[in-house]
């Protein structure tokens, strides 16, 4: 389907020379003279190679049809990673690259949204928040309550957070799976 450059967000899938490629970064420029041009960083999906295109924003560009669908996580492995449908039980493995820095959050049966063009996954989504244990972390000061200074703690899938000073070792937390960052305790 052909649209106009300016219509393009992060996330589309264009089609150019034949190739698919996922938006990174989609910005219109408006100068004070001269042509409104769109700026576009793509990665192309085949082998990961980052482009960045300049089109004026009344430019047609194709944008690809994309399918949006939940799956279940099942495992990692040397190939990439593994999710299941769960309506229809059909595997669908996704390149590391497309999966990147959501990697460190998969936990195993974690519902996620595969974006998929044909029966290849261009771009995941997972859920704002995950569950994960604090493995490392200052000890508990006594007396000190919930105060904005915030001590570093490394939790159990090896990301870096800050925590409020009252959680320790141990501790079940929310982090977003956006940037890593605290949200509260655990309710479990």
């Amino acid at each position: 389907m052909r649209v106009i450059a300016s219509s393009i967000r992060k996330g589309n899938v264009l089609e150019q020379d034949g190739k698919l490629y996922v938006v990174l970064s989609a910005e219109n420029i408006h100068p004070g003279k001269g042509t409104p041009v769109s700026q576009i960083e793509m990665r192309r999906i085949s082998d990961g190679v980052k482009i960045s295109e300049r089109y004026k924003t009344t430019d047609q560009v194709e944008k690809v049809t994309i399918e949006e669908r939940n799956y279940t996580f099942l495992y990692e492995d040397g190939e990439g990673f593994h999710f299941m449908e769960p309506e229809s039980f059909d595997q669908v493995q996704v390149a590391k690259d497309v999966v990147g820095n959501s990697a460190p959050y998969l936990q195993e049966n974690m519902v996620v949204k595969l974006s998929m063009h044909d029966t290849t996954a261009v771009a995941i989504t997972l859920p704002q928040r995950a569950t994960l244990e604090v493995v490392d972390t200052e000890p508990v000061t006594k007396g000190q309550t919930a105060s904005s200074s915030y001590k570093p703690a490394v939790l159990s899938n090896g990301v870096r957070t800050a925590v409020p000073p009252h959680i320790g070792t141990g501790t079940r937390i929310v982090v977003l799976t956006e940037d890593g960052s605290y949200v509260e305790r655990a309710k479990d």
